[in-house]
């Protein structure tokens, strides 16, 4: 650009990019200060490590070595002045704090062990335990780890930085010995903080990846119904579709079969073909989206839709699969409606194939019972033979058989026979009147 120096750019783009880096450290910061002064109840998860770790061993453990500590202190100053012993004992109580707030309690922990390093200061000899007893290390090496087990990681970081910060502060006393005790205790600090990183970054994970498998299982099963229910579609497709070309064709022979039809006669008929011709343009039209391309599916879809007059060659190709399958019929047969016949048929396959995959060597038993009001079907297994290999099925053939029955107005039970087998019962309506398209 005119007027613009090419060191004028440079340093833009250098400011832009100074500008970003500098801006995620100040939200970092702001994070961790937000998190630093959060009083929060904050109680142990219960799983994972903490899983044997019951509150009352804390508790226990916070008594055992806060009374350790307030006797190193007793051994080294001789006596223990009053804001050292409150220290050691509000530094004991941040343990069991840290159980149910744990940052609070970490900044009781320090600040016990700031105010007893500068209590003590002076009236400790020199060599002995300096700037912190051991007993007070110990203490505030659990309130950090049960800091870390519960917070993000640069809040422990910066819980860390702290604790050593003023244990810096409190060495700076040239009249003492204290660079190996304050050592010692950074790399214990510094371990509780990586053990208990570890630890909730382990558990975080465990938790996402449940949610995520438990979201998956949901999307398998809601999209496993979307395709039942559009296959269930693709099939009343075919069966409207044939009824409405029928009702076209009819109307379009009737007024050749009357002797001298009246205008009025030829008017309605042809007003019938053309409604059932438009009916079945725009069917085919919402509903043909439903197909899946493919030679497969442009086979299946000019395939005749099976009914219970097909069930003798299904039952065939079981036999032939190594099934034990026997069929009885009750009642009188008489012709059902499309839908329900299709209903029927697609209810004793998929039941079939359930107990083909999921009880081997049974043997099956195929109910159909013609009623007054509607059709039974009855699929029943005894318990199978051997044990069931791994199931390449869906898992959601019971739900794809209650959607073809609810959408007929009819009813399916399933459950466990009392022999260890298992039981389909269905109920569907034989009147052509009662089917749904």
């Amino acid at each position: 650009m005119p007027g613009l120096s090419g060191d004028d750019e440079g340093e833009t783009v250098s400011g832009g990019g100074v500008a970003r880096p500098v801006g995620a450290v100040r939200t970092v910061l702001r994070a961790v200060r937000e998190d630093l002064f959060r009083a929060a109840r904050d109680p142990l998860p219960r799983q994972g490590m903490l899983g044997w770790l019951p509150h009352v061993h804390v508790v226990l453990f916070a008594l055992v070595v806060g009374l350790a500590n307030a006797g190193e202190y007793a051994n080294a100053m001789n006596p223990v002045t009053v804001p050292v012993g409150i220290c050691t004992v509000l530094q004991a109580g941040s343990v069991a704090l840290a159980l149910f707030r744990p940052v609070p309690a970490m900044w009781l922990s320090t600040a016990a062990l700031f105010v007893t390093a500068e209590a003590a200061d002076g009236r400790i000899p020199v060599g002995r335990v300096w700037p912190w007893s051991v007993s007070g290390i110990a203490l505030h090496t659990l309130v950090l780890l049960l800091l870390s087990l519960r917070v993000p990681t640069r809040v422990s970081i910066a819980a860390l930085v702290i604790t050593l910060g003023s244990g810096m502060v409190s060495a700076a006393s040239p009249a003492q010995t204290h660079n190996q005790v304050l050592s010692r205790a950074a790399i214990a600090f510094a371990t509780a903080v990586v053990v208990g990183a570890s630890l909730r970054t382990g558990r975080v994970a465990r938790d996402r990846l449940v949610e995520q498998e438990v979201l998956t299982a949901e999307e398998r099963a809601r999209r496993t119904l979307l395709e039942e229910r559009g296959r269930i579609a693709r099939e009343l497709h075919d069966v409207v579709a044939h009824h409405m070309s029928v009702i076209s064709i009819q109307a379009q022979v009737a007024p050749h079969l009357v002797a001298e039809p009246s205008d009025e006669l030829r008017e309605n008929l042809a007003g019938i073909r053309e409604n059932a011709v438009q009916a079945l343009t725009e069917l085919r039209r919402v509903l043909g989206v439903l197909r899946s391309s493919g030679p497969e599916a442009e086979a299946a879809r000019h395939a005749p839709q099976p009914t219970l007059d097909r069930l003798g060659a299904l039952v065939a190709n079981v036999r032939a699969a190594g099934l034990d399958v026997v069929t009885e019929t009750t009642g009188t047969p008489r012709p059902l409606s499309p839908g329900t016949g299709l209903c029927a048929f697609r209810i004793v396959q998929e039941a079939l194939s359930n107990a083909m995959r999921h009880a081997p060597g049974a043997r099956v038993r195929v109910l159909i019972g013609y009623r007054p009001a509607g059709l039974a079907v009855r699929v029943t297994n005894s318990a199978p033979a051997r044990a069931p290999g791994d199931s390449p099925g869906t898992g959601h053939g019971l739900l794809g058989m209650r959607e073809r029955a609810a959408m007929l107005g009819g009813e399916l039970a399933t459950g466990p026979t009392p022999d260890g087998g298992f039981e389909v019962t269905a109920l569907l309506p034989a009147d052509p009147a009662e089917d749904t398209p």
